[in-house]
């Protein structure tokens, strides 16, 4: 673990001046709720490099079996069973003390509402809805999969018989313009940055990093890994999540 006191001390000091707050979350504030990253060590796509051509859009639209293997992998997805942790607890926290402008979120586990955060903006969608293709009907998720649990490996659109798919971006479409607007907004009405459990390698939501900076905000990066991010912020924090968020925000 890298993480000096000092260092965690001097986030402390940081976080604790500051008074309009962005963060920015990534996958790694859900690891200790039991939903693996991507591209950590033992991340999905790490562990199995095959699995993120179920993340592909043009992939998922033109092959049933593209679709019928991420049916599968959604109704047996450990985010159905996953409670928010500590970190995500840290941040409700931060908003009820009113000095956070915005969590903006690259997961699509829901797990920072759950916890009771309000001002969320979600990147990437979410999947706890599904999303027709062709219709844009939005509906619960829990509606389709009683559909694939009941045997129906591919259920469609019940409004006009379209392609479903979970409601969030794949790679290959892009983001909601006004989502994406509204992150920038907040990032530049704030004077401090704070990058969780995030690779900071997907754009365009790693640039609000950059956006932050430039706009003389201070950054504040926790991860569990090197970010290509990392020497614009002032301070950077290796340790888990679990510990490092609370005590940031106590």
């Amino acid at each position: 673990m890298v993480r000096e006191p000092d260092e965690l001390a001097d986030g402390i000091a940081v976080v604790s001046e500051a008074k309009r707050i962005t963060v920015l979350s990534g996958a790694g504030i859900s690891t200790d709720s039991g939903i693996p990253d991507f591209r950590g060590p033992n991340g999905l796509w790490t562990r199995d490099p095959k699995a993120e051509r179920l993340s592909s859009f043009q992939a998922y639209r033109d092959d049933p079996e593209v679709r019928r293997a991420a049916w599968q992998a959604r109704l047996t997805h450990p985010v159905w069973q996953a409670r928010p942790n500590d970190a995500h607890r840290a941040l409700v926290a931060l908003e009820r003390a009113g000095r956070l402008v915005s969590l903006v979120t690259q997961n699509i586990d829901g797990l920072h509402q759950r916890a009771g955060s309000a001002a969320v903006l979600e990147l990437h969608g979410s999947m706890r809805d599904t999303v027709c293709l062709q219709c844009n009907e939005r509906r619960p998720m829990a509606e389709a999969l009683e559909r694939v649990a009941a045997g129906n490996p591919d259920p469609t659109c019940r409004v006009c018989g379209g392609i479903l798919k979970s409601a969030t971006i794949s790679f290959g479409q892009p983001l909601e313009r006004a989502v994406l607007e509204a992150a920038r907004d907040a990032v530049l009405a704030s004077d401090l940055m704070l990058a969780v459990g995030s690779s900071l390698s997907v754009q365009p939501a790693a640039g609000l990093v950059g956006i932050a900076a430039r706009a003389g905000a201070t950054v504040v990066i926790c991860n569990a890994s090197e970010t290509p991010y990392d020497d614009m912020a002032a301070i950077v924090l290796r340790g888990p999540l679990g510990e490092v968020l609370p005590a940031l925000v106590s």
